[in-house]
């Protein structure tokens, strides 16, 4: 394979063939109208081309507002490629290229970024994951099973002695991984580096007594030299894991980071929803995480099972097990799934079902803290649901002997 590719679902009042005749001119050599120098030398050289066309269905109503007018609206799906020579081996001009102005063009009333596929002098450019699953495992102290994670609740107005004393609770109760909510970052009342020396220290001292090293993966979100001051202070200061939010660092600022980072990077997804929550606009997930795979992402958010939010079951089973399907053989950058938003000892069977293996940080917040006995009670509950899980065990049979398991079951049913 010598060309990049991108497979979309496209809704439009056009037929489906102008309509990707459209989209392989914006985004290569055409514009609205023909110009000097657009010759067909240049377009064979440079040109998009149209590989495929899969006509779906037809609709009355157009999904989204804004497009040309029509009797109908045509779904269809839609391969285009590119000559690799356009762009190079660039992730930030791919993301032009496969997107770019495709979202806002009149003759669509729907887009959606289904999946991109690279050749692999594309991916040979770049590293992808530095710890990745393996990395992390060892690093967490989790050989097997899933590392057992929670996020500091409340998420935003805890001081860092607070945070501090939550952490040292949560080490106590064998917790394996701790991070920041995306919200927390460098404000007034938690600063960063007030942070990271009063909850590093809980942690060192933890490992000193117990040999076990919990990962906690601060917020260093901000503009690039930021990034790169607070890892290197979380470094010096002996911590294991850093977290950026993807959306509000951008591509290129996490290109600098993961460039940099001698840790391993927990990459956070917020604001996905305004990405993808429209099935006719935006990007799937397993195409969007491809970029942050290749960029350098080793954990990613993938919503969680029966979650708070609007995301279906399948979406995010779907989600979780992409990233732990190699991108190529010789380039696999597979990245760990990380289950979050409202989850607790009650998902736990059907995720390791639907994920077919426990290769993930299952993360609980309210699932932890929220527990009647305390949050230690809730990280043994949670390691009991997992135990179960992974021995084909069903929860409320395993609860009959584990107490923490069924106080949990019992406070977190609906």
């Amino acid at each position: 394979m010598q060309r990049l590719e991108a497979d979309y679902l496209i809704e439009t009042p056009i037929s489906p063939e102008k309509a990707a005749a459209v989209m392989a001119g914006e985004q290569s050599t055409g514009t609205f109208i023909k110009v000097p120098g657009e010759t067909a030398a240049l377009h064979e050289r440079a040109g998009a081309q149209i590989e495929n066309i899969s006509v779906l269905t037809n609709e009355i109503t157009p999904s989204l507002p804004g497009s040309m007018t029509g009797r109908v609206y045509h779904r269809a799906k839609v391969t285009l490629s590119w000559p690799f020579e356009n762009i190079g081996a660039d992730l930030i001009n791919l993301t032009a290229t496969v997107a770019g102005n495709l979202f806002e063009l009149q003759e669509f009333s729907g887009m959606r970024i289904l999946d991109i596929r690279l050749p692999k002098r594309f991916m040979s450019a770049y590293s992808g994951p530095k710890f990745g699953i393996a990395g992390t495992r060892k690093l967490a102290g989790v050989e097997t099973g899933a590392i057992i994670g929670t996020i500091i609740k409340p998420s935003i107005g805890l001081n860092a002695t607070d945070t501090a004393q939550l952490v040292s609770s949560l080490c106590e109760a064998g917790i394996d991984f701790i991070k920041d909510d995306e919200l927390q970052a460098d404000g007034a009342v938690c600063p960063f580096d007030s942070r990271v020396k009063a909850v590093m220290k809980v942690i060192r001292d933890h490992h000193e007594k117990t040999g076990k090293k919990v990962m906690y993966a601060f917020n260093l979100s901000g503009d690039v030299d930021q990034m790169r001051r607070r890892h290197d202070f979380v470094l010096e200061q002996g911590g294991t894991c850093v977290m950026a939010s993807l959306n509000a660092v951008g591509l290129s600022g996490f290109l600098s980071l993961s460039h940099h980072s001698e840790l391993p990077i927990h990459a956070h997804r917020n604001g996905w929803g305004a990405l993808s929550r429209s099935p006719l606009l935006g990007w799937s997930y397993p195409a969007w995480s491809k970029l942050w795979r290749l960029a350098g992402a080793d954990h990613m958010h993938v919503n969680g099972l029966e979650n708070k939010f609007s995301e279906s079951d399948k979406s995010v089973m779907g989600s979780a097990r992409s990233l732990l399907k190699p991108l190529d053989s010789e380039y696999p950058f597979v990245s760990m799934p990380v289950f979050s938003s409202g989850q607790t000892v009650r998902q736990v069977q059907q995720t390791r079902v639907g994920l077919e293996c426990s290769d993930c940080i299952y993360a609980a917040g309210g699932g932890v803290m929220a527990h009647p006995k305390g949050p230690k009670a809730g990280v043994i509950a949670l390691r009991q649901a997992w135990d179960a899980a992974s021995s084909d065990v069903d929860a409320h049979d395993y609860a009959a002997s584990h107490q923490e398991l069924a106080e949990a079951l019992e406070a977190f049913s609906i």
